[in-house]
This record gives structure tokens, C-alpha cells and sequence, in this order.
């Protein structure tokens, strides 16, 4: 072994290589950026990016199951058809589901959304009524309930 010291080791950082690493960088995110807009675009038959969603409430959803089940009563037709099905056991399940809303936020819904929910279930409740005892009826898969 010699006695010699080690010659020191110097770090050379190339300038050009961090501005260019940055540029690739901020090229891929904008890359990105681009088909993000373009996928939501091409999903929504729209330009730019998808519209914003309401706000989510106990109201909001139950309107939902509703027009679920109306759906399903054949008294709205199905997205993409112009002939209404009737499916009465999904029909059911969609009144019985509001029905459950109902029963676990009790006590914890203001005014407006009981009335609603309330109104929303007798409607459905005698819409289904009404389909289910009308004998000339079409079902979209020989349900039965």
C-alpha cells in the first residue's frame, strides 16, 4: 500500500441535461393532460372536459333509485330504446331500496327530504300497483313478482 493520498473525485453536473430532463418532463404532462381531455371527450360526445356532477345529497340519490324504477316500470323508456320495459322485480327492488333510505336516515333527515322520499315512494309504490295488476302489459323478461 502506498502512502499516496487518492486523488478527490469531482461530480461534474451538465446544466443542459437538468433544463432538458425538465422540458421532457413538463412535455409528457402536457401529453397527458391531452388525452385525459380527449378519453372524457370521446365518453361524453363533447369537447373539453365532462361537465360537473351536482352536488351528492340524500335527495339526489333518491331521485335517482326513483328514476331507476320508473325505468323499470315501463313508464319511462330505457336510455338508447324508444319502447318502455317492464321488469317488475327490478322495479321492486329499486322502491324497496328508497324504503331502506328511509328507514336508516331517520332521525337525520330535514324536512324537505322526508317529504320528498315520502312522495317518491307513494307514486312508485302505486305506479307499481297500477303495471302490476294491468294484464296487457309487456314484460322484457317474463318476470314475475
Amino acid at each position: 500500500m502506498s502512502d499516496e493520498p487518492k486523488p478527490e473525485k469531482k461530480l461534474f453536473i451538465d446544466e443542459d441535461w437538468k433544463s432538458q430532463a425538465q422540458a421532457e418532463k413538463e412535455e409528457l404532462e402536457r401529453r397527458h393532460a391531452e388525452e385525459a381531455t380527449q378519453q372524457t371527450g370521446e365518453k361524453t360526445g363533447q369537447e373539453g372536459p365532462e361537465p360537473p356532477w351536482p352536488q351528492p345529497t340524500l335527495s339526489f340519490l333518491a331521485t335517482t333509485l326513483g328514476t331507476q324504477a320508473m325505468v323499470a316500470l315501463g313508464l319511462v323508456p330505457r336510455p338508447g330504446s324508444d319502447q318502455p320495459e317492464v321488469h317488475l322485480a327490478q322495479a321492486k327492488h329499486f322502491i324497496d331500496t328508497i324504503q331502506l333510505l328511509m328507514d336508516k336516515t331517520e332521525g337525520n333527515r330535514d324536512p324537505d327530504e322526508t317529504r320528498l322520499m315520502d312522495g317518491l315512494l307513494h307514486d312508485l309504490r302505486m305506479s307499481y300497483l297500477a303495471v302490476q295488476q294491468n294484464p296487457h302489459r309487456t314484460q322484457g323478461s317474463a318476470e314475475k313478482s
